[in-house]
C-alpha cells in the first residue's frame, strides 16, 4: 500500500508528535482510514452474503423493490460508493505525506516509490486471485505511480492534470446516462441462475479458477474507475496541502461538508433508494466521491474541536494503523462464512432473512477485524500484512522503508 496506509507511521508520526494540531490531524487520519476500510465492508457485505456473489449481486440490482428489499435498498446507498471514494482519497493524501517526508529529508521523488506501487500490485493481485473478484488494490497501485509522478510536477500541470481526469469522468458517465434514457430497454425475462456457483458449491480452487476465468469481466470496475482514481488521489493531494486538517482549513471544510451532505447526499440516496438500479452507477461513482468528502471534511473538524481519542475513536484509529491487513482480512473472513469452500451460510439463508442476516455477518466481521487489530496492535508495531510489505520494501530497495 502507500506508505500512509500499509506503514502509517512513516511520514507524520514525527510531525505528529510536534503539537496538539499535529497529533490531532494523526488521529483523523488514523480514524478516516478505519472508516474507510470498515465502510469499504459495509458495500462488499453485499456480495458476499449473496449466494451468488458478484455475479448475483449485479444481476439484482434492477429487481423491483418488495418487502426486505426496501431496507436493503436503504442500508447498500447509504454505503454506496462512499467509503471507496474516501478510501482513493486517502491514497491521495498518503503520497503527499510521502513526497513531504521525502522533501524534508532531501531525497528525491517519486524515488523509490515504483518499489512500493509494485508491491501493492503484486498485494492486490493475491487479493483478486485468492479472497475477492472485487479488489482495488491493483488499480490503486496502477494510479498511485502514476500519480507519484505527476505530484513531481508544479501546481499549474498538476491543476491541469485533475481538471483533465475529472473532464475524461464526467464525460464518461454523461454518456451513460444518456444512454441510460435513449437506449431501447430489453425485455426483462427470468434471470438466468449461476449453474455451476462456485460462491455457493465450489471449493476454494473452483472460486479461483472463476475469478481467473472471468477476470476481464471483474477488472472493468478499474478501468472504467482510471480517470475517477487519479483525479480523487490529485483532489486529496492538495486539500492535503492546502491544510484541510488544520484549523486554517476551517473555509474549506466547510465547504466539503456543504457540497457532501448539504447537496450529493440528498440526490444520492433519492436517486439510489428510488431508481430501483437504473442509477446505479451514476451514484456510485458520480454523487458519492463528494459525500466522501464531506466525510473527511466532518472527521477532521471533529479532531481538531476534540483532539482527545474515546474508545471508538481508538478502535478505529487501530483498524487504520492496520488498513492492509484489515482490508485483506475482513474479506477472507467474511468468504469462510459465506461462501461454499467456508461454512456456506449464504446459501443456506432464504431471501426473506438476508438482510438480517448480513447485518449480522457485517457486525460480526467488523467484531473480530477491530477484535483483531486492539490485540495484535498491543504486540506489534505493524500488522501483519504491513510487516510483511515493510520487510519485503526493505529487501527490494535495500535500505530502511
Amino acid at each position: 500500500m502507500t506508505e500512509s496506509l500499509a506503514d502509517p507511521q512513516a511520514g507524520t508520526a514525527s510531525a505528529g508528535a510536534r503539537n496538539t494540531t499535529g497529533r490531532s490531524r494523526l488521529v483523523a487520519l488514523d480514524v478516516l482510514r478505519g472508516i474507510a476500510i470498515l465502510g469499504t465492508l459495509g458495500t462488499n457485505i453485499w456480495i458476499m452474503t449473496h449466494r451468488e456473489g458478484l455475479v448475483g449481486y449485479l444481476d439484482e440490482l434492477k429487481e423491483p423493490a418488495t418487502g426486505w428489499v426496501w431496507a436493503e435498498r436503504v442500508l447498500q446507498q447509504l454505503a454506496q460508493g462512499k467509503f471507496l471514494g474516501l478510501l482513493t482519497i486517502m491514497f491521495g493524501i498518503g503520497l503527499a505525506i510521502q513526497q513531504a517526508s521525502a522533501r524534508r529529508g532531501e531525497r528525491r521523488w517519486p524515488g523509490k516509490y515504483p518499489i512500493r506501487a509494485g508491491l501493492l500490485l503484486l498485494d492486490g493481485l493475491l487479493n483478486f486471485v485468492f479472497v475477492a473478484e472485487f479488489d482495488v488494490l491493483m488499480g490503486y497501485a496502477v494510479t498511485g505511480l502514476i500519480v507519484a509522478f505527476i505530484l513531481a510536477t508544479g501546481e499549474r500541470a498538476q491543476r491541469r492534470w485533475l481538471i483533465g481526469a475529472a473532464g475524461i469522468h464526467l464525460a464518461m458517465l454523461t454518456a451513460i446516462g444518456l444512454a441510460m434514457v435513449f437506449a431501447p430497454r430489453p425485455d426483462a425475462g427470468p434471470r438466468t441462475p449461476l449453474d455451476p456457483n462456485p460462491y455457493a458449491d465450489g471449493s476454494f480452487w473452483d472460486l479461483v479458477v472463476f475469478r481467473l476465468h472471468n477476470a476481464g469481466e471483474f477488472r472493468a470496475e478499474t478501468l472504467f474507475v482510471f480517470p475517477m482514481s487519479v483525479a480523487l488521489f490529485l483532489l486529496g493531494a492538495k486539500l492535503f496541502r492546502a491544510g484541510v486538517f488544520e484549523p486554517a482549513g476551517a473555509p474549506i471544510r466547510k465547504w466539503l461538508m456543504l457540497i457532501g451532505f448539504g447537496v450529493a447526499a440528498p440526490i444520492d440516496l433519492i436517486a439510489g433508494i428510488a431508481g430501483n438500479g437504473d442509477y446505479f452507477v451514476l451514484t456510485r461513482y458520480g454523487t458519492a466521491p463528494f459525500v466522501s468528502l464531506g466525510i473527511l471534511a466532518s472527521v477532521a473538524t471533529f479532531y481538531l474541536r476534540r483532539p482527545r481519542v474515546g474508545f471508538l475513536g481508538r478502535r478505529l484509529t487501530e483498524v487504520g494503523r492496520t488498513a492492509l491487513s484489515c482490508y485483506i482480512l475482513q474479506n477472507l473472513v467474511a468468504s469462510i462464512l459465506c461462501y461454499g469452500w467456508g461454512f456456506g451460510l449464504a446459501a443456506r439463508v432464504s431471501a426473506d432473512a438476508r438482510v438480517p442476516f448480513t447485518v449480522g455477518v457485517y457486525l460480526l466481521v467488523s467484531l473480530i477485524i477491530v477484535t483483531g487489530a486492539h490485540l495484535w496492535l498491543r504486540r506489534f508495531e505493524r500488522g501483519p500484512v504491513e510487516w510483511a510489505w515493510h520487510r519485503g520494501f526493505q529487501l527490494l530497495s535495500g535500505g530502511k522503508a
